[in-house]
């Protein structure tokens, strides 16, 4: 089960009204092969497929791949809004480390410890 912060909360339902979603749809999340960690995080607004984890709250509903359910168990879904940075995050206790932009990750393994990597600083970021 993933985590969702009242502000994330509040942002997705303005964003759904804004881009006049069909009623049912919500924030999808998933992860994908790609990338500058290995693993990259995908959000689309959308309804949901089979399978899905759907997590209502507050009038809105956050849906969890089927296929990325593992990635993503027990991370928390936030918004983010910077003079540098704005939209939606995610805070992976899964991952043993994040790109710089903090879009993609290489997910933890047991008994062992990441590298640094400098290509991971953000520069290489797509």
């Amino acid at each position: 089960m993933i985590k969702v912060t009242q502000k994330a909360t509040v942002e997705l339902k303005s964003l759904l009204g804004q881009k006049n979603a069909p009623e049912g749809s919500g924030l999808r999340l998933s992860v994908e092969r790609g990338g500058c960690a290995g693993l990259a995080y995908a959000m689309r607004i959308t309804l949901p497929q089979d399978q899905d984890e759907i997590i209502d709250l507050d009038g809105t509903r956050f849906f969890v791949a089927s296929d990325s359910h593992e990635l993503l168990a027990g991370c928390t879904i936030d918004f983010c809004d910077s003079l540098s940075d704005r939209g939606f995050k995610i805070y992976n206790p899964n991952a043993a480390r994040s790109c710089g932009c903090g879009t993609s990750f290489e997910p933890a393994q047991e008994d062992k410890k990441p590298e640094y990597d400098p290509a991971l600083d953000g520069t290489n970021c797509k």
